[in-house]
This record gives structure tokens, C-alpha cells and sequence, in this order.
């Protein structure tokens, strides 16, 4: 009888395209959202959790550059049995499944209705550096209004949202356009229904951050040459088509009165064009009333966001302080938000289009920005370590480590095989821990209890002088009633000293 083959091990590898997040990556990321839903639950928006798991049908045809859904999203088919059944897949983003919750529970819902969503989506799409097939966003929408109101609300939430995390007034600038305007641009142009063209323009338009003027002015003409000297084939229109998108995108002076009077030379006679700047002005009032400057949010009529399903008012959250790039070249840290108004999504299942505005945070952008300003990305600290010296006094220690638990420190007692101690305090010093707590027979008999300032410890271990180690020892002794309050002390003389 043939001898059979033992089964492959597995390899303990992550799916490509994924990642694994660890401690104080899932803490920060947790005390982030944490505080983002703090502002948006006081500005009167209330919690959804949605599923994962959407049907392809209900997704809809609305994930970037893609004509079919089912090519940009993870998704499979349900057999039954008669091996036919709905196709299925992760959400690729927080507004699609809304659409389809509004849609189905409309009749009980308030309206409008103010919603956020914080979660994981997924995007089957090609991986690189930064780029994972699963992140998170977070995301703020208000249904059921056309109100201008609802969109400046969002902007003015979106500023507050940057202000509460950590970004300072002066580092970001949520700024905001509106489409109708620009399809009031592509009206003028002449380009009628040659969506074709309209997208090319619309592509050219986004790069006008990095190629300035006179890029775009080639792009939307013959083309010109890139910085490595390849020529890019422009769109290809005449010097009369090109006036009106060059007029729009310049258009931006420093009076606001300036701006939306430029605004309306470059739509000229086009009526959705000026619908689109009478709403940009009531916004800008209502921001004005709410005390929201030009120097948090300002009109930019470069702003064009890629998503087709936009009808209106749209807004991008810019970081504007400088980072160094992977090539120590000084760069503007970018954007880490985006949204606008969205007023035909709901339409795909009502068959009556519902008003909707919304924004979504790029979870994962925003806390690399707080990390570059310092406010996240130290340490973390562990919790302190209640050492096991006789094995059989487990109970003796469980009591300790319920008493500091009980007073709000987070606490543990060391699990593994207590045998060999300095194992246990390498343990202490892998799991960043701030105190050990020692017990041992000689301690028990005498009421009293050693503890260890790990942190402490570490410092002299590394300049500290016999004479400042006998200052300042890094262990003593306290009376076991003392064990909390002298705890704390440790706990709060280190804090002081990270402060400092």
C-alpha cells in the first residue's frame, strides 16, 4: 500500500495586497474615529453599520474607472439549487450601501437623514507601494435635502473634524467647487454630447495642480512633453474651446466677489453654469455666518473630484504643510478627504432622484498627517506586569492585578513559566510596561511588595552614573496597602516626563 502524503503546511504569509495592523496602530486608529465621531455625532448625525456584503446589483456601476462592478470588487455568486443565484461582493465603499439602506428603510427613516459610517471596504484592484486592497474610510452624509445648507453643514463639520484630531488651523484648507459649473465650462466649449471628450477635459483639469496653466493649456491642445521628456498627446481641441476651461480654472482672485464674477465670464450664457455659482455663493455665506474664513474654507474652481456620480457642490480636505518624499524633496502633504453632493444614486432604486451631500476621510492618510505632526505614533505603553515568584500563590497576585484594575490601571499577571525570572522581566520590557511588581516569600512575611520602574530602568541602564542610580534607584520597596496609590505615582511621574 503506497504511503500517503502528508498535506502541505500552509505558508504563513499575508494575501498580497493586504496587511496586518498591531497595537498601537489599531489603538490610534480606534482613539481617531473615536474623537471624528465625537463631531459628527454633535452636529446631530447618528451611527450606521451597515453590511460588508452587498449584492453586485445594489453596488451599482459607480467605483472609479471601471464600466462593470463585479472587475473592481471582490465578488462571487450564490448557487442554489438550481445553480443560479444573486452575485455578491465587499463593499467598496460607505455611500454605495447607503443608497441601498436609505432606499429600503426610506418609510422609517427621518428625513433628511443624517448619517456616518466608519469601517473597512474593499477594492480589487492592482496593490503598490501604500496601496492595500482592504483599508478604511469614514464617511458623513445627509439624505433627502437639496438645501444648500446640507453641503455648507458638511464642509464646516469636515474643518472641525481636522481642528479636533490634531491638525492646527493653518495646515489644512477644505476647499470647494461645484460641477455645474464646470459643465456649464464644457457647454461653452461646444463639446455637446461627446462624453468622451468631456472626460478627457475633466482628466486634463485634475492635473492643473502639477502642470499649472500652461500644462493644461497644452494638454487640451496638441499635448507637450513631460518632465522625462515623453510627449503626451493632448485632447486636441481648438484655442476657442480651450479660452473658457483656461478662464475657469484661473478664475480663483483673492476678493470672493472677484472669483464668482470670473466665474461667470467663463460660463458665459449657460444656465446650469450659473446655477452652479449661485450655489457656490450661498454656501459661501452660510460658511461666513458660521464664522468659517477663507483661512479653513475657501471656493477653488480647480477642485473637480473624479466621480462621476457627482451633480453639485464638491469639496476636497487639503493638508497644506510640507513633508519630505521618499527622495528628501519637499512636498505638500495633500488630501485626505473628499466628498460632494451625489443627487441620482438613490434614484437607481426608488426610480425618483433623492438629494444627498456626503464626505469620506481617508482613514489611513489622516493618521500618517498626525503622525507627521507628532501627535501620534509614540510607543505605547503596556500594562503593568504583576511578576509570579511562587506558583503557587497565583491567588495572592490575581488580587493584585484586581486592585490595580480596579482602580483603572491596566494591569496583567505574567502567564508563562515563571521559572526563570529575568525571563519574565524581558517579557515586561517586550510588552513596553511601565512597572513590575514583585512579591516573593521574604516580601509576602513582611506586608511589603518591590516595585520596578521599568522605564526609569531603562534610562540609567543606558547613561545614568553610579551615583545617579544610587539617587534615584529604579526599585524599592513599598508597604502592600501602598501598592495602588504608589503605582500611580510611578505612572504619573513618567507621564510628566514624556510631557516635558
Amino acid at each position: 500500500m503506497a504511503k500517503q502524503k502528508k498535506a502541505p503546511r500552509p505558508k504563513a504569509v499575508t494575501p498580497k495586497g493586504f496587511r496586518d495592523y498591531f497595537g498601537v496602530e489599531v489603538t490610534e486608529r480606534t482613539e481617531m474615529l473615536h474623537q471624528i465621531a465625537g463631531v459628527y455625532h454633535r452636529y446631530g448625525f447618528e451611527a450606521l453599520e451597515s453590511s460588508a456584503v452587498e449584492t453586485v446589483e445594489a453596488l451599482g456601476k459607480f467605483l472609479p474607472d471601471v464600466d462593470r462592478p463585479n472587475e473592481g470588487v471582490f465578488a462571487w455568486q450564490e448557487f442554489d439549487e438550481k445553480d443560479q443565484g444573486d452575485w455578491m461582493a465587499l463593499r467598496y465603499d460607505l455611500t454605495a450601501p447607503l443608497a441601498r439602506v436609505y432606499a429600503q428603510h426610506r418609510n422609517d427613516l427621518p428625513n433628511p437623514y443624517r448619517r456616518y459610517a466608519m469601517g473597512p471596504v474593499w477594492r480589487n484592484e492592482k496593490p503598490g507601494p501604500g496601496r492595500y486592497r482592504q483599508f478604511y474610510q469614514c464617511d458623513a452624509d445627509t439624505v433627502g435635502t437639496a438645501s444648500m445648507a446640507a453641503d455648507a453643514e458638511i464642509c464646516a463639520m469636515l474643518s472641525d473634524t481636522l481642528e479636533t484630531v490634531g491638525i492646527p488651523r493653518g495646515d489644512f484648507l477644505v476647499r470647494v467647487n461645484n460641477r455645474k459649473v464646470m459643465n456649464g465650462v464644457l457647454e461653452v466649449m461646444g463639446l455637446g454630447e461627446d462624453q468622451t471628450a468631456k472626460d478627457n477635459v475633466l482628466r486634463t483639469i485634475d492635473k492643473f495642480d502639477k502642470v499649472g496653466e500652461s500644462g493644461v493649456r497644452e494638454l487640451l491642445g496638441k499635448g507637450r512633453l513631460d518632465a522625462s521628456g515623453a510627449y503626451i498627446d493632448g485632447v486636441g481641441l481648438s484655442e476657442g474651446q480651450i479660452e473658457p476651461v483656461i478662464a475657469f480654472l484661473t478664475s480663483k482672485a483673492d476678493d470672493v466677489a472677484k472669483t464668482f464674477d470670473n466665474l461667470r465670464g467663463a460660463v458665459g450664457a449657460s444656465k446650469v453654469g450659473a446655477e452652479g455659482i449661485a450655489e457656490l455663493e450661498q454656501i459661501g455665506e452660510l460658511l461666513a455666518a458660521g464664522g468659517y474664513g477663507r483661512d479653513r474654507i475657501e471656493i477653488d474652481p480647480s477642485i473637480v473630484r473624479g466621480l462621476g456620480y457627482y451633480t453639485g457642490p464638491v469639496f476636497e480636505a487639503e493638508l497644506t504643510f510640507e513633508i519630505l518624499d521618499e527622495k528628501g524633496r519637499k512636498r505638500q502633504f495633500g488630501s485626505v478627504s473628499g466628498g460632494g453632493r451625489y443627487d441620482g444614486l438613490v434614484k437607481r432604486f426608488t426610480g425618483q432622484e433623492v438629494p444627498a451631500v456626503g464626505v469620506s476621510i481617508g482613514v489611513d492618510r489622516l493618521l500618517a498627517a498626525l503622525r507627521e505632526k507628532g501627535r501620534m505614533g509614540g510607543v505605547a505603553t503596556g500594562p503593568v506586569v504583576v511578576t509570579v515568584m511562587d506558583r503557587d500563590r497565583m491567588a495572592d497576585y490575581q488580587a493584585m492585578v484586581a486592585e490595580l484594575r480596579n482602580a483603572g490601571i491596566r494591569a496583567e499577571v505574567y502567564l508563562g513559566n515563571p521559572k526563570n525570572f529575568g525571563n519574565q522581566l524581558k517579557y515586561a520590557d517586550k510588552r513596553n510596561s511601565p512597572v513590575a511588581v514583585i512579591e516573593g516569600g521574604d516580601e509576602k512575611a513582611n506586608g511589603v511588595v518591590q516595585l520596578k520602574d521599568l522605564i526609569l530602568g531603562a534610562k540609567i541602564a543606558e547613561s545614568a552614573t553610579l551615583e545617579e542610580w544610587k539617587e534615584r534607584p529604579s526599585q524599592f520597596e513599598v508597604p502592600r496597602g501602598d501598592l495602588v496609590a504608589k503605582v500611580r505615582e510611578i505612572l504619573a511621574s513618567q507621564s510628566e516626563e514624556q510631557a516635558g
